[in-house]
């Protein structure tokens, strides 16, 4: 992708009744969108990066639909990275099934994650280090 962010378009809301008064115009947008668009326009960000994190332990549901929506279409729409990462807390246990359909499903909303591709127990020995840094901490 360009990397460029797509711009929201407006959207006539009300045709003038009088040729004194102006058309009146909203921005057809979210919070989301909002936060975005004002976190790349002062150069908070350059990039917007996100995760889709489902647990491989069942089939997705219609809020993980949502979630897949929100953080696959906004990279998409304004240039990012989704990375899917599964949340295999128990890799032993995790059936093959429950994974093949979750990205079978993200494609078939029209998504695509690449070489995005991770697994939390990936990071299991770094999680532990930095569980231990917290403790000694304090």
């Amino acid at each position: 992708t360009s990397g460029t962010p797509r711009r929201v378009s407006p959207v006539l809301v009300a045709e003038p009744s009088t040729k004194d008064e102006a058309a009146t115009e909203v921005i057809s947008t979210n919070f989301i969108r909002n936060i975005i668009l004002k976190d790349l326009d002062s150069g908070k960000h350059a990039e917007i990066v996100t995760r889709f994190p489902p647990e491989p332990n069942g089939y997705l549901h219609i809020g993980h639909a949502k979630s897949i929506c929100i953080n696959f279409g906004f990279t998409q729409e304004f240039g990012g990275r989704t990375f899917m990462r599964f949340d295999d807390t128990n890799p032993e246990k995790e059936e093959r099934e429950y994974i093949d359909a979750i990205m079978r499903d993200v494609k078939w909303l029209g998504f695509d994650w690449q070489e995005r591709l991770t697994h939390a127990s990936d990071y299991f020995d770094r999680f532990h280090e930095f569980a231990v840094h917290l403790i000694r901490e304090g």
